[in-house]
């Protein structure tokens, strides 16, 4: 199960926040965010060749989570890591929620996608048959697991939205993401409340991102290589 949060604010300077914990097998291999594809910059998962999170060059950015029961791959269905890789070829994030719930479910495992840039934030949810069902996500923060958003019948949704909404709220101007960087190192709680998950048969946070997006300015992409390591910003556009 991984983990991403969002902070909604429209009209403010950086109407967009993001935080995320990658949770997966400690042995299956992935390459840091960089341009693997034209225009695209995201980590790159070396087995199924997609990404679980991605930003492109016009600021849309995705990111893909499992669903509950659903883990790793199946030889029968297509990769879930294409998923954000085609969202973020859209010019919004509105078009790429469009174009994802087009999409026939059922050639993936269950998925949660969320889809968002400076505009607009979308949750997308594939239960492995029909089409894909897309909802716009309202402001203020929002908790993402393999559950649905904000559901407290999500453990660890349970123990942290309110820590994400009772903190203060990083500042990318000066560079502070103190007090999410402290969450997202969080490995307090039993298994399920974990957002930290500590490594134990084969299985734990191997990464962590902090993604800010605003109309006027570069977007903002600061990335941990491991669980509780040092976040240092990704190289990205000029």
């Amino acid at each position: 199960m991984c983990t991403l949060v969002l902070l909604r604010r429209p009209g403010h300077a950086w109407p967009l926040l993001l935080a995320a914990n990658r949770d997966e097998r400690l042995d299956r291999a992935w390459d840091a965010p960089a341009e693997f594809w034209p225009g695209i910059i995201a980590g790159r998962d070396a087995s199924g060749g997609g990404t679980w999170l991605a930003l492109s060059r016009h600021g849309v950015l995705a990111g893909v989570l499992n669903r509950p029961g659903s883990l790793g791959p199946a030889p029968d269905k297509r990769s879930r890591g294409e998923l954000p890789v085609m969202a973020v070829f859209e010019p919004s994030a509105a078009l790429a929620a469009e174009r994802i719930a087009a999409l026939d479910a059922g050639l993936y495992r269950p998925f949660n996608l969320v889809i968002a840039d400076a505009s607009t934030a979308w949750f997308i949810k594939g239960l492995g048959e029909g089409r894909p069902l897309a909802e716009l996500l309202p402001s203020g923060v929002t908790m993402v697991t393999a559950h649905d958003p904000n559901d407290l019948d999500s453990p660890r949704t349970r123990r942290h939205l309110p820590k994400f909404r009772a903190v203060p709220v990083p500042d990318p101007d000066l560079g502070d993401w103190d007090s999410w960087e402290a969450l997202l190192r969080d490995g307090a709680g039993d298994r399920g409340e974990q957002l930290c998950v500590p490594p134990r048969d084969g299985f734990g946070t191997v990464c962590s991102s902090l993604i800010a997006l605003s109309p006027d300015a570069p977007p903002v992409w600061r990335f941990a290589a491991q669980a509780g390591a040092r976040f240092n910003p990704i190289p990205l556009w000029q």
